[in-house]
């Protein structure tokens, strides 16, 4: 990745500088921001799977925890992750513009909790098993258990 503008001024300043990591969230490519827009397990599935977080997913069965009274607490399945604009869509949050068309309520990734998984493909049980290995978790758990029938 390129590096951060703002150390080019005359005024040298540390890569590691708010303006740096501000520069370098933003303009971050989709490949890192699918990392940076993953959420919290709910209590349930963390307890199953031995993890806190994961990115999130379409297909995702997810609960609002921050937003407005009408939103907050309900639950909702992923339709679409928006990385360009850091949001996420669910089918339970929609709204209805004066025309008539309905739009949806977009959600940062961080005020939601996965309820259950999709689908569970290769890759994903593979970052499920490497993050329990970083913690030192040995043992099995049931697909059955963290999947959305």
């Amino acid at each position: 990745r390129a590096r951060c503008v703002f150390s080019s001024f005359p005024l040298a300043r540390s890569p590691f500088s708010s303006s740096c990591s501000f520069q370098a969230h933003f303009t971050a490519p989709s490949s890192e921001r699918r990392k940076l827009m993953s959420s919290t397990l709910s209590k349930e599935l963390s307890a199953v799977l031995g993890i806190k977080s994961l990115p999130i997913l379409k297909g995702d069965k997810v609960r609002v925890m921050r937003g407005g009274k009408v939103y907050k607490g309900t639950e909702g399945t992923v339709e679409s992750v928006y990385r360009k604009k850091w949001a996420v869509h669910l089918d339970s949050a929609k709204r209805e513009k004066k025309n008539g068309q309905t739009v949806n309520i977009p959600f940062a990734a961080s005020n939601l909790a996965i309820v259950s998984l999709g689908e569970l493909h290769a890759d994903r049980k593979a970052l499920i098993e490497k993050k329990r290995a970083s913690k030192g978790l040995t043992g099995t758990w049931e697909e059955a258990d963290v999947v959305t029938a």
